[in-house]
């Protein structure tokens, strides 16, 4: 007996132990991450067809606050603050949505293969993008469009949802996938009509995914709806974790469970929508990456979120710097992403350890 208690005041010791060195170690990753993604942001903006070395990218960002001599020429200044900027921007933004959007949605719905499409935003916002080249608006029309029938179809699928009889969550997830094939239906009826020398190339490269029309407008639009959504997300990944556990414990900690499912679903939504209108579909960032980042922080989303926010970033930042300076021509982003994400995603799932 005797025995027993000294084991038991061994094993009480030792579990805080071992909790306390997991959260320094996560801390550690997070800052890690953190530091990565300010080195990455730096190489970015020298990177490119037309080299601008530091001093001159430095001058620069430094003369928009306090006046200076320019040591780099008018060319320079509107290839840096027109085209590479606003690339890059978008990029980070863009990353960290789909990466945060993914870890709550996989969170939310206790499913590791979920990501942020399952509710159709992504086929919804193509529809309604593909609907905008086909009456030959404007680009900044064709991202409006794309928002729009994005959150459609999230709404659609919720609506369904409410009149479907069963489990809830996969009941959400069925209506998601249902939804999400009649909108695919839509963009291949679009592209069997669309003229086939301007606007099916147009639709296909859209929904191939690409930063190339990066511009300040853009960001203008989407910025303060992702800083909304992603907010919102961290504000409240305490309570994925507690989601986790299950509607009844959460209800015996004083979480409504289903409340606090809606408002994750509507901020991860959001940050999806606001992503794929600007930039066209771009997948596995939302999957693959809460993925990377369980494995090095674990599953506690208080650092996970933070995690797969910062490492989203840096992943499409370096893709998109693959992307543009890879070969002459440029590759769609979607493609790499693909070309990562895939085999990555075969390792996660063919390993003996479980997801």
């Amino acid at each position: 007996m005797t025995e027993n208690i000294i084991d038991a005041m061994q094993t009480s010791t030792v579990k805080p132990m071992l909790h306390s060195a997991a959260s320094r170690r996560a801390r550690f990753v997070v800052l890690a991450l953190a530091l990565i993604l300010i080195g990455a942001t730096a190489i970015s903006l020298l990177l490119g067809r037309y080299p601008i070395d530091p001093a001159q990218a430095v001058a620069m960002l430094v003369n928009q606050i306090v006046p200076l001599d320019p040591i780099w020429t008018e060319q320079q200044a509107t290839l840096f603050f027109n085209v590479r900027l606003p690339r890059i921007l978008l990029a980070l933004m863009v990353g960290c949505c789909l990466a945060c959007a993914g870890a709550a949605y996989q969170g939310t719905f206790q499913n590791p293969l979920v990501s942020p499409d399952i509710l159709g935003a992504s086929q919804g916002a193509a529809f309604g993008a593909a609907v905008a080249i086909l009456l030959s608006v404007s680009s900044f029309a064709t991202s409006l469009f794309a928002f729009g029938f994005s959150l459609l179809t999230v709404l659609l699928v919720l609506l369904i949802s409410t009149r479907a009889r069963g489990n809830h969550m996969m009941v959400v997830v069925l209506a998601g996938v249902m939804v999400s094939s009649l909108f695919q239906a839509g963009v291949s009826y679009a592209k069997l009509v669309a003229d086939p020398t301007d606007e099916l190339a147009d639709i296909t490269y859209w929904l191939m995914g690409s930063l190339t029309g990066a511009n300040m407008r853009d960001i203008g639009m989407v910025l303060p709806i992702m800083l909304i959504g992603c907010a919102t997300l961290f504000a409240l990944r305490w309570r994925i974790n507690i989601l986790t556990m299950g509607d009844d414990e959460a209800a015996t900690m004083g979480v409504n469970a289903r409340r606090t499912r809606i408002v994750v679903i509507i901020a991860a939504t959001l940050v999806t929508a606001a992503s794929v209108c600007v930039t066209g579909m771009i997948g596995w960032v939302g999957l693959v990456i809460p993925h990377l980042c369980r494995m090095l922080v674990g599953a506690d989303y208080r650092r996970l979120i933070p995690a797969s926010m910062l490492m989203g970033a840096s992943f499409l930042l370096i893709v998109d710097d693959v992307a543009r300076l890879a070969t002459t021509a440029e590759i769609p982003i979607g493609i790499l992403t693909a070309f990562v994400g895939a085999p990555f995603f075969l390792y996660l799932i063919t390993r003996k350890k479980k997801l």
